[in-house]
């Protein structure tokens, strides 16, 4: 599988590859996906996905076949200044959504919502064809998704998906689904550009607030997160994510 095109210099944190890229240069490198029309994938690396890699082996694998992979957390752009490989600047999937859908509304690129709770998909589409009078969104699935199918199997949501003929689809899908779905249909979805986005259309819906800046940029974003959804949020948190520190140890005796 072969996710061909301009690609930025990759460095690595845990198993993980995260390009060295700027916000405007992550906007660039999608354009040059879509307009290429080799299919892609772009991924959002954080602590967690750095955690679970560690224990997941298709997760692993669909990073490595990642377009582009943008680093996503404060945490991991301090690892990755630990170990000598800075990179330029945060570029998460919730920051990198409004302004890629703008791009999509100026170039008239078809857009595809993939995942997200139901109705969410809706509200997002309804608020960005607000804000947005370009934008052509011209499809929304919530459906429930299953990742154990093999590459090459067209299900019936990756069959809309496909029928719809978008240049971008943006997977709610949630972390490791979201990235194994994309890597497993990749060829079956070519040109489409599919993008891990996470919780991010709540976000665009309204439904769910960012942490505020200050919070974000001191590292404490997991902390706002994990007190608006405790019960959801405890066991990543609290739980699983202090074996990024691990993982940081062990890469830096490495080294």
């Amino acid at each position: 599988m072969s996710t061909n095109g301009h690609r930025p210099e990759r460095i690595r944190v845990g198993h993980l590859p995260v390009d060295v890229v700027d916000f405007e240069g992550a906007l660039d490198t999608i354009d040059q996906l879509v307009r290429a029309g080799n299919g892609g994938m772009v991924f959002t690396p954080n602590v967690d996905h750095i955690v679970m890699a560690e224990h997941n082996e298709r997760f692993r694998r669909a990073y490595q076949a990642s377009s582009l992979s943008l680093v996503d957390g404060t945490p991991v752009m301090w690892a990755a200044r630990l170990l000598r490989t800075p990179l330029p600047v945060k570029v998460s999937g919730s920051d990198l959504v409004m302004p890629l859908m703008e791009r999509a509304a100026e170039r008239g690129y078809r857009v595809y919502f993939l995942g997200g709770a139901p109705g969410v998909a809706e509200l997002a589409r309804d608020k960005l064809q607000a804000t947005l009078p370009g934008i052509q969104i011209v499809g929304i699935d919530a459906s429930r998704i299953d990742i154990s199918g093999q590459a090459g199997q067209v299900d019936e949501v990756v069959q809309r998906v496909k029928d719809a003929r978008p240049d971008l689809v943006l997977v709610a899908l949630g972390a490791p689904k979201q990235e194994i779905w994309s890597h497993t249909h990749f060829d079956t979805l070519k040109p489409a550009v599919m993008i891990g986005v996470g919780a991010s259309l709540d976000f665009v819906a309204g439904i769910q607030k960012r942490a505020p800046r200050w919070m974000s940029s001191a590292g404490l974003e997991w902390m706002y997160r994990l007190a608006q959804e405790p019960r959801r949020l405890a066991g990543r948190y609290l739980l699983r994510d202090p074996e990024f520190c691990l993982i940081l140890l062990r890469q830096l005796r490495e080294r």
